[in-house]
């Protein structure tokens, strides 16, 4: 019998606590929350102030009983989930379910799983926190509220959809508007000057400044104009300026900057981070995940420059504090820090390793001291004209932090200058070796990361810590968005240059548009938003969005009521709602481009029952429509008729292969080529069907044949004998059917297959 029994929410973090306490305490999970809301009559009574009505889940009930065997025989049970609203309510609906008497009853909080942690809280231990309890319930109240009342007027209005979330179609609204500015925006081209300047005294050792001109030009004459006075110029340096500076270290993370430093250092996705931080904060590495502060213990801040002054020396260590900007940042929690800043480095997966070793630099690099950098700033000018060439570098003079560390940046990657500039006086002349003008266009704002779109969220003041991730997986789950790569378009830029006092013009081509890792607006994605936001433009407003963020922070602060809060909400939203079913069009997303050229039949682009796709011609008694499907990176909203028209070359004829023609196509389950009425799929990301050739069909043709006869082991007629993912199997009037473990494949006969067919038939065993 246990003494104590400590509830925790993963069987790994019990795992972790159990090696800390001693033998009278039994460390068991509850495996997250063990009760969520009804789905029967929304799971919430409206008239009653919004009372939830709770369930326990089928696959929670198992677990639940367990937990009732364990309380019954404790004599004190210890409620150790998150010190967040999340774990917050998870203890309380603990309390509830299990029935738990105050008297034996302790919740205890922590927010690093270590010994020191741990004694600590069981020694200090307090009661349930009902103002963060109702904050949660007033979040997940609100949120199904909205979900509930908004997705069927979805599934009525528009084609495909599948729901409606208060944060997800927020954040929707924020990329498909992103695209809508980068689809309207137009390139402005103008011509920027570089120049090669050799040190006129110092020509042997061939010390070069590269500088840009002050000036840009909108024309290529103008351009070339200002070549034409270089060629005739002569070059000094007019003027040099040397500041003194400092770089201070970022702040410790919070889960957002961890999000976004893991995408850019590491490439992982939000979800990844959040993931892999869960597994080093339940192994006891790190502290808790989810968090908008900044702050550090006074034991990490001591123990920090205790490492720091080992390692790198005093001078390197410089203990300070940050403040917490973010936007109503949740209760007093800490950074994300390693929970041992002696540990360098962790056993664990390469994932681990790599996360881990970026929180505990960037740990380290908080607690250290300023760079001392030096900026230089050199102005060229020219004998003919007021335009000079400005050079600029910057020199570390002391790298303090940035022994350890070095912040990224989403434009540019790692911050900073690799600029050098040799030693110069001010006068001293200079030659020109080459001086070019090269065209460069302006570009449009960069489409979202996850990252950068969860910077955004939290500069908008839109979600927490813990909803960043959920968030963006669920917009991409639902189809509402993509994260794609694309590969980019050449484009001809025009270059002017001036070398050996000659001037020549020629033309470049450079990749614009390409993209890595970007969330992209889907065609149904786009719909969705937009009739949100036509029809509930309050309730999907970014202020509006920030708005109720505060009110959970008021509630879980015990500032205000959350039943008075839902109501001040529900009563115009519901009313919205009632007049949006009744009054709202359907909205098909339909675009009209005009009409086929060949048969004078509309061309539209639509939603088709399976996505976006291009019709030609309407339904009659005598003639049906012809339909095409959209290709990747085209829009209903953007796509041209000659674009509609190219995507009905398919199906097409690449040639002939044993006797018989080969077509490729795109189906349901994508592009494909078609020989002997089998279908043989083409490669993802390597084979266009618009520009694959015959050879190449064939490739794939007997590529998939020989992976056929590899796969089969024995036929018998209609039985086959096959090795598949999980081990061989017979497959035998489309139905398959285990093979007894034991039992050689190879050794079947046709006798044999029908006995393990006939005996699995009905049984369940099928695989």
């Amino acid at each position: 019998m246990s003494v104590n029994l400590v509830i925790v929410e993963s069987p790994a973090k019990a795992k972790t606590i159990e090696k800390f306490l001693g033998k009278d305490f039994k460390v068991v999970s509850s495996f997250g929350h063990i009760r969520d809301l009804s789905k029967k009559n929304i799971g919430i009574d409206i008239e009653n102030g919004f009372k939830p009505e709770y369930i326990i889940p089928d696959d929670k009930k198992k677990v639940v009983n367990e937990l009732k065997k364990h309380a019954a025989t404790a004599s004190r049970v210890w409620l150790a989930s998150d010190e967040d609203r999340e774990g917050e309510a998870i203890a309380w609906h603990l309390v509830q379910v299990l029935n738990l008497p105050p008297e034996k009853t302790k919740r205890i909080v922590f927010h690093e799983i270590t010994k020191d942690a741990i004694e600590k809280a069981v020694s200090s231990p307090r009661g349930i926190n009902h103002s963060l309890v109702d904050a949660q319930q007033a979040r997940r109240v609100l949120d199904r509220l909205v979900g509930f009342e908004i997705s069927p007027i979805l599934w009525k209005k528009v084609p495909l959809a599948l729901s409606a979330g208060r944060v997800q179609s927020v954040a929707l609204r924020l990329i498909v508007e992103r695209e809508r500015e980068i689809i309207s925006f137009k390139p402005v081209s103008s011509f920027r000057v570089n120049g090669e300047f050799i040190i006129d005294t110092d020509k042997e050792k061939g010390a070069r400044i590269n500088a840009e001109a002050s000036k840009k030009f909108s024309h290529e004459e103008d351009a070339k104009a200002f070549l034409e006075l270089c060629a005739d110029a002569s070059f000094k340096i007019a003027d040099i300026n040397i500041k003194p500076g400092t770089r201070s270290p970022a702040p410790p993370f919070t889960t957002s900057t961890l999000q976004q430093e893991a995408y850019r250092k590491l490439g992982f996705s939000v979800a990844q981070t959040m993931s892999v931080a869960q597994r080093l904060y339940e192994g006891g590495m790190i502290t808790y995940m989810r968090t908008d502060s900044t702050n550090l213990s006074h034991l990490a801040i001591n123990t920090a420059a205790k490492i720091i002054k080992e390692e790198y020396g005093d001078k390197y260590s410089r203990p300070r504090q940050f403040k917490t900007r973010s936007k109503g940042a949740q209760e007093a929690h800490e950074a994300i820090r390693p929970a041992y800043m002696a540990k360098k480095s962790i056993q664990g997966n390469q994932q681990e390793k790599k996360l881990y070793d970026l929180i505990w630099k960037r740990t380290a690099a908080s607690q250290m001291s300023d760079a001392i950098i030096e900026k230089t700033s050199i102005t060229i000018g020219m004998s003919n004209s007021d335009t000079p060439f400005l050079a600029q570098a910057e020199v570390v003079k002391f790298d303090g932090f940035l022994k350890v560390y070095r912040e990224s940046s989403d434009i540019n990657g790692e911050n900073g200058s690799d600029a050098v500039i040799p030693p110069v006086k001010k006068g001293m002349p200079l030659e020109y070796e080459k001086i070019t003008a090269q065209e460069k266009y302006t570009s449009p704002a960069p489409r979202y990361t996850e990252a950068s779109l969860v910077k955004k969220m939290e500069e908008l003041g839109i979600g927490r810590p813990s909803t960043y991730a959920p968030v963006i997986s669920t917009i991409q789950n639902r189809g509402y968005v993509a994260r794609e790569d694309r590969p980019g378009e050449s484009r001809h830029i025009n270059v002017i240059i001036l070398s050996g006092g000659s001037i020549k013009a020629t033309v470049k081509t450079e990749k614009t548009g390409f993209e890595k890792a970007k969330l992209f607006p889907k065609d149904i994605g786009i719909i969705v938003n937009d009739f949100l936001v036509e029809h509930f433009s309050n309730i999907f407003d970014y202020n509006f969005t920030a708005n109720i963020e505060v009110q959970f922070d008021k509630i879980a602060e015990g500032e205000k009521d959350w039943n008075k809060m839902l109501e001040e909400f529900y009563v115009p939203f519901h009313d919205k709602v009632s007049s949006t079913l009744k009054e709202a069009d359907r909205k098909t997303g339909v675009r009209e481009l005009g009409n086929d050229p060949d048969t004078g039949e509309p061309v539209y682009a639509k939603m088709g029952r399976y996505g976006p796709v291009i019709q030609i011609g309407d339904s009659s008694e005598d003639k049906k429509p012809r339909f095409a499907s959209l290709r990747k990176g085209q829009l209903i909203e953007t796509i041209e008729l000659e674009e509609a028209l190219e995507l009905f070359k398919l199906p097409r004829k690449v040639g002939e292969y044993e006797g018989e023609e080969m077509l490729v196509g795109i189906g349901r389950f994508g592009p494909y080529v078609k020989h002997k009425n089998k279908f043989y799929s083409l490669k993802k990301g390597k084979d266009d069907p618009y520009d694959i050739t015959g050879e190449r069909a064939i490739e794939l043709i007997e590529e998939k044949k020989d992976t056929d006869k590899k796969k089969e082991i024995k036929r018998f007629g209609d039985i086959v004998v096959l090795n598949g993912r999980y081990g061989p199997y017979i497959s035998y009037k489309k139905q398959n059917y285990k093979i007894p473990k034991g039992t050689d494949p190879e050794s079947l006969s046709e006798e044999d297959c029908m006995k393990i067919i006939k005996k699995n038939s009905g049984s369940g065993k099928k695989k």
